[in-house]
């Protein structure tokens, strides 16, 4: 089907200009406090040196004690270790601003209330989401580590194991997009949309389009997307303007000055729900460059899943979760569906679990579900990426795979599209080639996917990325699976992509520019941050 400039404008899609992009509000963030907190602490320092220049011993014998205290609390703290050594080096460089901006962040004033909704909204979701225990029995009797961890995710967050009935796997967003409109005329009751990135173009304008003929024809249709569109992609009155369509719109965590802690607690998920029977997931964002009619960094590679039956109920909790955090409770419209019990399936092939992560639990299900299927598999393990900023535990993890026989390879971005990414990835190059590991760059551009499979057996897919911002700070999801069907075609996908890939060796490390070997080798005391 074409989209052409008459449909668009029949339905008023490209009328919705593009307004200021908040700019002013991102000043006012996270990054505005750092630069003032940092201004505020020179001109401290400056005007205590010669306004007080006989008393400035004093005030360097306060700041060492208070930064010995600083210190002696963080190493104390539950802090993750590698993120401790970034904060020993921000407190011990600059102890007044370090300090001061530790404690910013650790105390969330901008998200404290969102933070605590979320909470009684997930703690009061949990106990009303039934899990059918003959289900997670016969995958635990097919394999016990599977089970263990199907056990651990449901307890985690309340996301049961479901028999599969229907994945289908997408190699690229623009086969994905294509199927999401055809799902899409087929719905009757609800169309749910929660996206990190949503930008005007063709794809989020033929998207529009279907979904404002459903909202004409009494379909429900919510859209919600993250705060930072407001001063990307989109203007700050957009949920208005899709309200005048007909649809149902909501920014999550929309930018406060000052009290927005800018790069945490952000949305980052991607969930598209249809009739509570459909969902997808994945790495696609709504936006031209993830089906690649504009081209940013090279060929723009990414992935997605379709999952079909009861396991998209979990999708549609997830979304709702976010959708009524304000609200304390799920809307009783919806409820009932939620609460149905989980029937078993004879025609099923394998087991899917999706499931989310969030930062406000401290329970770090996403890199614990990574680091355990690496630490089963037994042939394989294969990764696609678009970031490699790695914590103790999971560079660890995916050593140990690896030196235990395991043929592990991981597929990065041969184009970036962040400097500063790119260039840390590339520090942890050399320890895990030592280990065995094998690491490829895609050559025709940037690599968008979200991809874990191993063993021909499971595989993950969805939002997460191997960075610290999606394993500790975002709104995640993904869906785990066990035996279906689709796995064949993930690996498949994998064998395909590599064809396009040059290895990296210890001779294109050496031969790495030195901007790029210098920027990740001051970075890294950071890179918790990034």
């Amino acid at each position: 089907m074409s989209f052409n400039s008459d449909s668009n404008d029949k339905f008023g899609i490209y009328l919705l200009k593009k307004g200021k992009r908040g700019l002013i509000r991102a000043l006012f963030s996270r990054i505005g406090l750092i630069i003032v907190l940092l201004a505020l602490q020179i001109g401290l320092l400056v005007a205590i040196y010669y306004w007080f220049e006989q008393k400035f011993q004093y005030f360097y014998i306060f700041t060492l004690i208070f930064s010995l205290a600083m210190v002696l609390w963080l190493l104390n703290s539950n802090a993750d270790p590698t993120a401790k050594i970034t904060w020993l080096v921000f407190i011990t460089l600059f102890p007044v601003f370090g300090s001061v901006f530790y404690l910013y962040t650790k105390t969330d004033f901008g998200h404290r209330l969102l933070k605590r909704r979320l909470e009684k909204m997930m703690a009061s979701s949990k106990s009303k989401f039934p899990q059918n225990e003959s289900v997670r029995e016969k995958l635990a009797a097919i394999d016990p580590g599977a089970g263990a961890l199907a056990r651990y995710i449901d307890y985690s967050g309340c996301y049961p194991i479901y028999e599969c009935e229907g994945a289908e796997y997408f190699p690229s967003g623009e086969s994905m997009w294509l199927k999401m409109l055809e799902m899409l005329k087929s719905a009757k009751k609800f169309i749910f949309l929660e996206y990190f990135i949503i930008d005007e173009g063709e794809m989020w304008a033929a998207i529009l389009e279907l979904l404002a003929e459903k909202a004409k024809e009494g379909v429900d249709v919510r859209v919600l997307y993250d705060g930072t569109c407001e001063f990307t992609t989109l203007p700050s009155n957009y949920p208005e303007r899709l309200e005048g369509l007909g649809i149902k719109c909501r920014m999550f965590a929309p930018l406060t000055p000052f009290l927005s802690t800018y790069f945490n607690y952000r949305d980052h998920r991607k969930i598209f729900v249809i009739d509570g029977q459909v969902a997808f997931t994945g790495g696609v964002n709504l936006a031209d460059e993830y089906i690649n009619r504009v081209e940013k960094f090279g060929f723009w590679k990414d992935a997605g899943l379709m999952v079909r039956g009861s396991a998209v109920k979990s999708f549609t909790l997830m979304f709702l979760q976010m959708w009524y955090n304000d609200r304390m409770d799920l809307h009783q419209e919806y409820r009932s569906f939620l609460e149905a019990s989980q029937p078993v399936s004879a025609d099923s092939r394998g087991f899917v679990i999706p499931y989310g992560d969030n930062p406000i639990d401290n329970d770090k299900l996403a890199e614990k579900v990574y680091i355990d299927i690496l630490n089963r598999t037994r042939s394989y393990i294969h990764i696609m990426s678009p970031y490699l900023i790695l914590d103790g535990e999971m560079e660890l993890a995916i050593k140990f795979a690896a030196e235990r026989g395991a043929d592990v390879k991981l597929i990065l971005p041969g184009t970036p599209d962040k400097f500063v990414p790119y260039a840390l990835a590339k520090t942890h190059y050399s320890s895990l080639l030592k280990s065995g590991v094998k690491i490829y760059e895609y050559a025709p551009g940037f690599i968008h996917s979200k991809v874990f499979v191993s063993d021909d057996r499971e595989a993950v897919v969805g939002s997460i990325n191997l960075d610290y911002r999606s394993l500790y700070h975002h709104f995640e999801c993904a869906a785990y699976m066990f035996g279906t069907d689709c796995i064949s075609d993930i690996e498949r996908d994998f064998s395909e992509t590599l064809k396009d890939c040059r290895e990296v060796t210890f001779d294109t490390i050496k031969n790495e520019k030195l901007s790029i070997r210098l920027t990740g080798y001051i970075m890294k005391a950071v890179a918790p941050l990034i």
